[in-house]
């Protein structure tokens, strides 16, 4: 038979289309070498050093999978954002350590909003502080970005039977950290001479929701190791017959707590309800605070701004008087210890340190940076500062057993802390000026950052030293039920305490 060619090799015949695709893959190649590999090299050495991957015991919501690990998805931010300029990716510690950046918010993108569902790392709670006698309703509405800035905005109008609208911003169950340096920048609402706000920057433990009264219950402050008499109701015996200083070294000679008795502590009995990792461990809510902003009259004259660097403990000390050798202050002439020293629900470790006066909307409305450096544990400590340098510092000498109370050493926060942003207006932190604040105002943040330590990274808030996430979701009632006071009403019990039941 008779073999027929076919010389008519177009670029549309078989052969023509496969050469063609042959040269255009070839092409291709050659960019994705000399062109697109150095982009995404450079992407990688330089914007995703931003988006940090931490394996430390994570948390689920947020887009932070159950080992800690956050996945790198256009639509959701990273744990450091982007806009974060390259200078504050490391600092240097006041331990003389390198510290690097693991989350940040610049808060660069303006109309933010922080319902429930709107913001992986921060949500706004709805409700009425009532546990510190709070004049404001907590509306998310109140909070937004704008200018570069997180604004939270107070209003005088009738809401929920209550005269004044404000905000709380939280990153509770969504992002906390345990060990290391936080730091905000921030501009104050009204003016340092005017008392009655009262904007705060601070941290708690993942295992009480701040707002919701059940979940404080028998946890908040406690930050406790020891079994034995300060596990207990109001700090006594059983019988309530001592020790003496419990019934009377408190405010005016009376009793010293009304705190229920540490809920989780290592007193627990075996296979009661603990959140782990064993019931050895004692466990609660300890509280750090970053600033709590304050006016002050000097020589019953003069007022001016001052800021409350503290962390609140519990069990007490007698006449609530912490051990102010162990504070070490670094200027005498802008800090000093605070004359409040705390009641019958806390033990308030705090120094007052005079503040920028220009930091405030009615003088200029600049901003200034405050925060703290802590190492948790028995032997740990907290380092305060503003503006760039340290203020005090907190040592486990300041906290350590007493004998007159019979309670062992406290211990700084080993728990996962998350991050509380406010501005509430109560006569119970300070005298409020009805007549001289000026409504509306508003507190600016421009930044929160926190950073740790090499081989100290410890991110999440369900580390599996300090689990709290299934403790979190057998108890969920009382995590989201806000007008909850006590652990009974959430129809939950405290579990036995090996001091006082049989176990």
């Amino acid at each position: 038979m008779k073999r027929v060619t076919n010389r008519s090799c177009g670029i549309f015949s078989v052969r023509g289309i496969l050469n063609l695709g042959a040269l255009m893959l070839l092409t291709f190649g050659l960019v994705t070498v000399f062109a697109v590999l150095p982009v995404i090299t450079y992407y990688n050495s330089h914007i995703l050093a931003k988006q940090l991957i931490v394996n430390s015991g994570g948390f689920n919501l947020g887009g932070i999978n159950g080992t800690g690990q956050v996945p790198i998805i256009n639509s959701l931010p990273g744990l450091i954002d982007t806009t974060t300029p390259d200078s504050a990716l490391t600092r240097q510690g006041f331990d003389g350590k390198q510290y690097n950046l693991v989350f940040s918010d610049e808060f660069s993108v303006d109309g933010r909003t922080f319902w429930p569902g709107d913001d992986p790392y921060w949500e706004a709670v709805n409700l009425h502080y009532w546990a510190t006698g709070d004049l404001e309703w907590y509306d998310p509405d109140a909070i937004t970005t704008t200018g570069g800035n997180l604004q939270i905005t107070i209003t005088k109008e009738d809401i929920h039977d209550l005269d004044f609208r404000s905000g709380m911003l939280q990153s509770w169950n969504k992002f906390c950290f345990t060990g290391g340096y936080i730091e905000v920048s921030v501009s104050l609402p009204g003016s340092p001479t005017i008392p009655g706000f009262w904007p705060g920057a601070w941290t708690m433990g993942n295992l009480a929701r701040a707002g919701y009264g059940a979940t404080t219950d028998g946890t908040w402050p406690y930050s406790y190791q020891a079994c034995d008499i300060g596990t207990l109701k109001n700090q006594t015996t059983v019988d309530g017959t001592g020790p003496a200083a419990a019934l009377t070294s408190g405010t005016g000679g009376g009793v010293l707590s009304y705190l229920p008795g540490q809920r989780l502590s290592s007193c627990t009995c075996s296979n009661e309800d603990h959140p782990g990792p064993n019931v050895r461990v004692g466990r609660g809510s300890p509280e750090i605070d970053i600033i709590e902003a304050q006016v002050t009259t000097v020589k019953g004259t003069t007022a001016i701004g001052q800021a409350s660097q503290s962390a609140q403990f519990a069990p007490f000390d007698d006449t609530y008087d912490w051990n102010a050798a162990g504070a070490k202050i670094v200027d005498a002439t802008v800090s000093k210890a605070n004359t409040y020293k705390g009641g019958i629900y806390q033990e308030s470790v705090s120094v007052v340190t005079t503040t920028d006066q220009t930091a405030y909307q009615a003088t200029g409305g600049n901003f200034q940076k405050f925060g703290f450096e802590y190492t948790p544990g028995s032997s740990g400590s907290i380092t305060w500062s503003a503006s760039d340098a340290a203020t005090w510092t907190l040592t486990p000498a300041a906290i350590g057993p007493n004998k007159v109370t019979q309670i062992g050493q406290r211990i700084i926060s080993s728990e996962p802390m998350y991050i509380i942003l406010n501005l509430a207006i109560s006569a119970a932190f300070e005298t409020v000026d009805l007549p001289h604040l000026v409504t509306p105002n508003r507190m600016l943040i421009d930044y929160v950052r926190v950073y740790q330590s090499k081989g100290q990274e410890n991110i999440g808030c369900s580390p599996t030293q300090y689990p709290t996430e299934d403790y979190i979701n057998e108890h969920i009632v009382a995590y989201t039920n806000p007008n909850l006071t006590t652990w009974a009403q959430a129809g939950y019990t405290f579990p036995k305490n090996s001091l006082q039941d049989t176990c």
